[in-house]
């Protein structure tokens, strides 16, 4: 039942009444879908036309709770789900998935080591948050688990998806629907972001990102690719450099690591790029 201690004002309490709804007497015009309350009516809730109203609240609940919480400021981690821990790192699908369990561990000992500054604020700044699956993700919560600390989980459901990773802190693991709601409170209180080898899901949360820092609609701060070879591999920078369709200054946007002490290193001592110059007719 809920504590309606907090409850403030001359009006019922809404808790109050759906427990009166519910323990009223069985009639055909009490079972009747019209006379549920609507906020208490799954049915209603889950219709098209109520997608603004959904859209809203999954933004609203994770922030109640961060703000209830105290968490000021997070330190993202994006990855792939398919990166193999070193220990089962023989199970992995492909030769390359085997070679990356490395990050695994980088991506572990990169989360401990960020908790562990965070738990100098009381858990209330750089807080990790992770998509809260398997892989990538799961070793983020494990470093902040084995440094005694907190961190965030932003599931999200999909058909082929079980449950968060054990690590995720319980009153801190949120469910969504919305990507994009998602997204958004992936960067709403970044500090820092760290990018591991991963798959779709993986790129189009680091392009979004960059996106968002390169036309000044997010702070520039810092981000680090982790797996120097692997990005610059399947990604050519350069060439999106010389073709024009990035500038050079977008190249300073980011950095590449391999360690989780170089990746500490650098957000110790960050300096943002310089603001972007003057397009052309601008």
């Amino acid at each position: 039942m809920k504590d309606n201690s907090k409850h403030h004002g001359p009006f019922r309490d809404a808790q109050q009444d759906v427990e009166t709804a519910d323990s009223i007497p069985d009639t055909a015009q009490t079972r009747a879908p019209a006379y549920r309350l609507a906020f208490d009516d799954p049915d209603f809730l889950c219709r098209d036309e109520l997608r603004p109203v959904r859209l809203q609240l999954e933004l609203l609940k994770p922030q109640m709770v961060l703000d209830e919480r105290g968490v000021e400021s997070t330190v993202v981690m994006f990855g792939g789900a398919r990166i193999p821990a070193p220990e089962d790192k023989e199970k992995a699908r492909s030769a390359t998935l085997r070679d990356l369990s490395g990050y695994y561990e980088e991506a572990r000992k990169f989360a401990f080591a960020m908790t562990q500054k965070s738990m100098e604020s009381y858990g209330r700044e750089n807080v990790i948050v992770t998509g809260g699956g398997p892989g990538v993700m799961e070793a983020g919560n494990l470093g902040a688990h084995e440094a005694g600390g907190t961190s965030i989980g932003l599931s999200i459901v999909l058909p082929h998806e079980n449950a968060p990773n054990r690590y995720v802190t319980p009153d801190l693991c949120f469910n969504f629907h919305y990507f994009a709601i998602r997204k958004m409170h992936f960067l709403m209180r970044a500090s820092a972001i760290a990018v591991f080898p991963g798959g779709f899901g993986t790129l189009d949360e680091l392009f979004e990102t960059l996106t968002l820092i390169q036309t000044g609609r997010m702070e520039q701060v810092p981000f680090l690719l982790f797996g120097s070879d692997f990005w610059k591999k399947i990604i050519d920078w350069e060439a999106l450099a010389e073709a024009g369709t990035i500038s050079e200054e977008d190249l300073r946007l980011f950095r590449f690591v391999d360690t989780a002490d170089e990746a500490v290193a650098l957000i110790d001592s960050w300096e943002p790029a310089p603001p972007r110059s003057k397009l052309p007719g601008r």
